[in-house]
This record gives structure tokens, C-alpha cells and sequence, in this order.
């Protein structure tokens, strides 16, 4: 038999010996049917006290790597070959009971979805309290005051009171703490964070992140980060792997990786990413052609070639198994031909500027919608909101969850009915008509995508069931022929082959779903297009192709679009104007040059400013949100963020409702701040203060 020597892997200076060693790792699940080779073979190390980022598409092994070191492979799953050394102790073939003992002592997992690690019938103090008895034979008393002390640790508010709450009653980013907390209480030395702050808004997130490093070095706990997110990974760890269809492609020190990348995989993912300083117009979204080949579809030579733009034939699928080479000081690569492959985003194409249109295509006259929720009690999502969309202008609606965003799409697209104010569309008010009242005109007018494409598509139908359905209902097109000949025009314009309109969403992946419903959603020729996270759940890769082909289409078909998102880089990127919402109000609104140009509501700031960027050589200043946003039902009676901002003015901010301030003919601040200190405040656009991760 022949020996393969494992595979090099860059070690940090000053240590010698890693805290966790995967050294030639291939995991496998073994159906009766056949063997999927989920991780052919992989080797990294992370040091002690280290943050190390994992990064790339879903399918490329990454969350499969983590259950491998936890040892959750579930009952097909089989570690086939290969290291995982923990503090020098071999994990691989240990028994179960002491893995058991190991997790939550020596290493814990920190999951995407907090509810995933929760009891949802035990309370806080409970949960939290087993850790420490459990794991380090603490008394229930010593426990629970541990448990106290390490919410505090995790800035959640009155742990007296937290530690009686059940899951439920917590908010997204609570829950997450209290798993940080949760995980953290055994003092582990090695803390595996799978997608942390994937469902989190943008502020939760920045304020979670920077609890993980202030809690890293309090505790000394080695992070072995897994996320699509660029930016996190960029401001969070001390070195990145990338991983490339279950294989490292890359590995360097952070700020030498986003600086130089070398294999075309790491610079087609940054080239993914929107640019907070750089809308549509200055450049295009480059997004990754094809996909992640399948475990048993893995291509010859490097399992990259399909997708590469500098591939050679005869060169890059003339190997068997590339090795990873030194490109730099501990900066490795898998690519032949990485000293030839330059840098081309200097090169991407840009949009050009459309005419503005002065029509009117919508306009948003104070509308207000009050739930009464019982007990002489109304909660207030929308309150007084008023803009307007002109034809063809992207007008995006950016805010914290709970700020009235999704609540007001419901309005326009006749889900739900405001109880005061108009929405005017085409000299009519369809502020108060539901769907079952509008006409079948205004129905097709208005057309909206959802987050979750699934939410569109009917998993029992075809894909080109959903966009016949809508073909015919509207009678775009008439007697089946015509339907057939228009859905494949449609499944062309989202760039998808005509024979996926056999497929069944099942067999889609999320893009290839998402790329349905907007085809679907574009098949009434809507004059108007209510988009809700559209992107959100999608790998950057996915994200770009997307967000580049709904710009396309949008422009050729001169569509007003409502752009819902939390993404402030992506709304910088897509957006002719930008709506601010906080807590049913608006805060702030104005064009994309003007909301990102750095004259702004406290709030704006704050959103801009949480804000995670590949850039780490250029710096601004990290703004911190402290509290939580008051209850809808119970809202101050002055200005609704005043219990949170960084610039409170005094107590008329409690008690004032502050005036509407206009900057421009086209930008209004809701603020109490006096003109001239608002712009008086500087740009926020430039990236973090940089970390040394050299």
C-alpha cells in the first residue's frame, strides 16, 4: 500500500503545538445504496488562544468538519481516515461516554439556531445551571450563581430575572447569548461557532461578534469560526481556511488573505460581496458561474476547473489531487497556477446610470397599522409613514426586525389593510383594500418575492406549474402553447435551462428556487415589485448572481421595486433611495449617496456602522447599541430610539416627539439634534479600525 504524507498546514509563530490538529480527515456516509465522500481530505490546525475562520459555499463540508471534531456524525457518518487531535488526545475511535465528558468541558458548539441547543420547557436557570454541575461537580446553589455571573458576562440585563425566563420569552439575539453563555460555562478551551449570527439584524450581530472577542480573551477560548459571511470572518479571526468542495483550497493570515488572495475560488467569494462604498453604478456583482460539483461528481485534477474563468486543459486537470503549495509566508494555496492568476476586480464591469424618472409609480401618504391586541391594548407596527417610488427606482426599507418593514409590504401588496393614511398607486388608494378586493389588474400590478422561495413555490407542483399558474390567472398569455413558448422566455431571462420547469422544488437548490420565483413573480408584468430579504438565506456566491439578475431585469423592465433588507452593503449596492424604520416609524430618508454620505439620524449611523468589512486597512468607528428596543405596545412618547442613542440631546428626547428635519429636497431626519451637528458629523462609509491579524 502506498503512504501519502499528510498535507502541511502553516502554524502561527510562537507555538508550536495546535490546540486542535485535523490532519488527512475524510468523513463518509454509508448508505445500503452507495458511499457519499462528504470531506475527501482535509487538514488544518487552530493554536491556542486562536480565532480561525472557515469559509465557503453550503455543500463544501464546513458545518460536516465541525460534527466531525463533536463527534456527531449521526448513524451513517463514519470518520474514514484521518486525525482530529484535541490538546494532543486523539478524538477519532474515542469511546462515546468520553466524548460525552469532553463536550461542553474541554470544547462546545455554539449553532446557528439557538432554539437547536434550548429546552423550550425548562427555564434559563435550569439549562444554564447543568453545565456547571454536570461538568465541573458544582452544587446546584454554586451553579446557579456561576450561571448568574456569566450572563453578566454576556451583558444580558437583570440576571435574576433572566435565569426564570423560559426560551420563548427571549428575543433573537437573548437567545443566542444565553447559548454563548450556555457554552462558554464549562470553560472550554475550544468553541466551535457554526453561522452564530446568520438570523440576527445587523446591530444584534455586531453586538454578539464583539461579546465573542471580548469573552475570547477574557476566557483565553480558541474559536473555530464557520460562516459564508466574508466581513465577520475578516474583523473576527487571526487566520482563514477556505474550503472548496470538501478540500482546503487557501490558508493565510487574515489581513494577508483579503489583501492578496491567490486561488481564484477566495477571490471570486470577496468579488461577491457588495461594497459599502460603491453602489450599482460604480461596479457589478461578479458572481461564481455553476455550482459545487456533487461528492460523486468531483471533477479531475483541481475540483475547481468547471467553474474557473482561468482554467487550462491539460494543466489544471493533470493531476491527482492537487497538494497545497507555500504562495507566501504561512499563506498556503491549492493552484497550479496561482502565481499567473491576477487580481480582476479592478476590471468588473460597471451599471450604467438610468435617466430619473419624476413620475410617481407609488406614494406612501401616513400610513399607520394598529393591532388591538386585547385588554384595552394596541400595538403599533406602522405609524405615520410616508415616501414615494418613482417608475423604474429601487426604494429600499432597512431597520431592525420589529421596525414595521414587513408589516408595510404586507399593506401594499393587499395581505394585510392599513388603518389610517393612502398608499397611492396608478391615481387609486389601496391602502385599506385587501388582496380579495382589488382588481385583477392591480393584483397583477403588484407582485412580491419572499425570503423563502418556498413560501412561493408549492413543493406537490412543478416549477413551471407556478409560473404558468400565474401566466394564465393574469391571462399574460393565452392557450397553452403561448404559456409554454412565454415560461421558457422567463426561464431563460432568470438564466435557468427550459427543462427545470419539469422539476419539482425538491430538486432545486435554494438559488435555482429563488431564480423561480422571481420569474414567477415577473411573469405578470408587474409594474411594481415588493422584494422581502430576497437573498438573505443564500450563499454569497448565490446571493451575487442573484442580486445581478434582479437588477437586470428590474431595469429592462422598468419596474418599481420596494427593496426590504437588513443588509446595509447590499442595500447600498441595489437602492436609488433608502427608507430608515424604527419601531414603526421613519427615522430617516433620503437617496443612497445621502443616507450613506455621512449625515445622518444616530440610527442610521449606528445600522451603517455595524456593518462587517474585507477592507481592514481603512478605519472608522464601531457604534454600539446599548438596551433593547421598546415594546410596540408600549411606545416612548418622544423620540422611540432615545433609550438607545449614542447622541441623546437631554430629556426633551424622552418626552418630545422630535421634528422632521430637512437636509435637502430629497433627505429628512426625524431628530431633535440641530441641523448643524447633524452635519457637522463625519463620514462612516470607511471600514473598521483595523485588528492586527498579521
Amino acid at each position: 500500500m502506498t503512504m501519502t504524507a499528510p498535507e502541511t498546514v502553516a502554524m502561527e509563530p510562537g507555538h508550536s503545538v495546535p490546540l486542535l490538529d485535523i490532519r488527512d480527515l475524510r468523513i463518509e456516509f454509508r448508505g445500503k445504496q452507495e458511499t457519499v465522500v462528504a470531506v475527501p481530505k482535509l487538514s488544518f490546525s487552530v493554536m491556542p488562544g486562536e480565532s480561525y475562520g472557515l469559509v465557503g459555499e453550503s455543500g463544501c463540508g464546513k458545518s460536516t468538519t465541525a460534527m466531525a471534531i463533536m463527534g456527531y456524525l449521526g448513524a451513517t457518518g463514519v470518520i474514514a481516515g484521518g486525525s482530529i487531535r484535541l490538546e494532543g488526545e486523539e478524538l477519532v475511535a474515542t469511546s462515546a461516554r468520553k466524548l460525552r465528558a469532553m463536550r461542553g468541558r474541554r470544547i462546545a458548539m455554539v449553532y446557528q439556531d439557538p432554539m437547536s441547543a434550548l429546552n423550550p420547557v425548562k427555564t434559563i436557570g435550569a439549562q444554564l445551571a447543568e453545565v456547571p454541575m454536570l461538568h465541573l461537580g458544582a452544587t446546584r446553589a454554586e451553579a446557579t450563581d456561576m450561571a448568574a455571573a456569566m450572563l453578566k458576562d454576556v451583558r444580558l440585563p437583570d440576571a435574576g430575572d433572566m435565569l426564570k425566563r423560559y426560551p420563548h420569552q427571549l428575543s433573537g439575539g437573548q437567545q443566542q447569548r444565553v447559548v454563548i453563555a450556555m457554552a462558554l460555562l464549562g470553560r472550554p478551551s475550544l468553541l466551535l461557532l457554526d453561522e452564530p449570527t446568520t438570523g440576527l439584524d445587523v446591530t444584534v450581530e455586531a453586538a454578539v461578534i464583539d461579546l465573542i472577542a471580548e469573552l475570547r480573551r477574557r476566557y483565553r477560548t480558541s474559536l473555530l469560526f464557520i460562516s459564508h459571511n466574508l466581513g465577520l470572518i475578516a474583523e473576527s479571526c487571526d487566520r482563514v481556511g477556505i474550503m472548496y468542495s470538501g478540500e482546503m483550497v487557501e490558508e493565510a493570515p487574515t489581513r494577508e488573505l483579503f489583501r492578496s488572495p491567490r486561488h481564484p475560488y477566495t477571490q471570486g467569494l470577496i468579488d461577491c460581496i457588495p461594497d459599502i462604498g460603491a453602489g450599482k453604478h460604480s461596479r457589478t456583482l461578479a458572481a461564481i458561474p455553476g455550482q459545487i460539483p456533487l461528492p460523486g461528481e468531483r471533477p479531475q485534477g483541481c475540483l475547481f476547473g468547471p467553474r474557473c474563468a482561468s482554467f487550462r486543459t491539460g494543466i489544471c486537470d493533470n493531476h491527482s489531487g492537487l497538494p497545497l503549495e507555500p504562495a507566501g509566508e504561512r499563506h498556503l494555496v491549492r493552484c497550479v497556477r496561482w502565481q499567473e492568476v491576477a487580481r480582476a476586480r479592478a476590471t468588473l464591469p460597471t451599471r450604467a446610470v438610468d435617466q430619473a424618472s419624476t413620475v410617481a409609480a407609488i406614494e406612501v401618504l401616513g400610513v399607520s397599522k394598529l393591532y388591538n391586541i386585547g385588554f384595552h391594548k394596541t400595538l403599533k407596527a406602522n405609524e405615520a409613514v410616508s415616501f414615494a417610488a418613482a417608475e423604474a427606482e429601487i426604494v429600499a426599507l432597512v431597520g431592525e426586525s420589529g421596525c414595521g418593514k414587513s408589516t408595510l409590504a404586507r399593506i401594499v401588496t393587499g395581505l394585510d389593510r392599513a388603518t389610517s393614511g393612502e398608499i397611492r398607486m396608478a391615481g387609486q388608494n389601496i391602502a385599506a383594500l385587501d388582496a380579495s378586493r382589488r382588481s385583477r389588474h392591480l393584483l397583477q400590478s403588484i407582485q412580491m418575492i419572499f425570503q423563502n422561495p418556498d413560501s412561493t413555490l408549492n413543493p406537490s407542483h412543478t416549477a413551471g406549474f407556478s409560473i404558468r399558474r400565474s401566466l394564465k390567472k393574469f391571462g399574460i398569455s393565452k392557450g397553452r402553447a403561448a404559456i409554454d413558448a412565454r415560461m421558457r422566455e422567463l426561464l431563460e431571462m432568470v438564466r435557468l435551462p427550459a427543462d427545470f420547469a419539469r422539476r419539482k422544488p425538491n430538486e432545486l437548490s435554494g438559488g435555482q428556487k429563488q431564480r423561480i420565483a422571481i420569474a414567477r413573480a415577473f411573469a405578470a408584468n408587474p409594474s411594481l415589485i415588493v422584494a422581502d430579504e430576497p437573498v438573505s438565506a443564500l450563499d454569497v456566491s448565490v446571493q451575487a448572481a442573484v442580486v445581478t439578475l434582479l437588477l437586470d431585469i428590474q431595469k429592462n423592465q422598468r419596474s418599481t421595486m420596494l427593496f426590504i433588507s437588513h443588509d446595509l452593503a447590499l442595500v447600498r449596492h441595489v437602492a436609488d433611495k433608502v427608507v430608515v424604520m424604527y419601531l414603526g416609524k421613519v427615522m430617516e430618508r433620503g437617496t443612497v449617496d445621502e443616507i450613506f454620505g455621512g449625515t445622518n439620524h444616530p440610527y442610521t449611523q449606528a445600522l451603517i456602522s455595524a456593518v462587517r468589512s474585507t477592507n481592514l486597512d481603512e478605519a472608522r468607528t464601531r457604534i454600539t447599541l446599548a438596551g433593547e428596543t421598546p415594546s410596540p405596545v408600549d411606545v416612548p412618547p418622544g423620540c422611540r430610539f432615545a433609550s438607545r442613542c449614542h447622541r441623546k440631546v437631554g430629556a426633551i428626547c424622552d418626552t418630545v416627539p422630535p421634528p422632521v428635519q430637512r437636509m435637502s429636497d430629497t433627505h429628512e431626519i426625524a431628530c431633535h439634534i440641530q441641523l448643524e451637528a447633524l452635519q457637522a458629523q463625519p463620514a462612516t462609509l470607511p471600514a473598521l479600525e483595523a485588528h492586527d491579524h498579521s
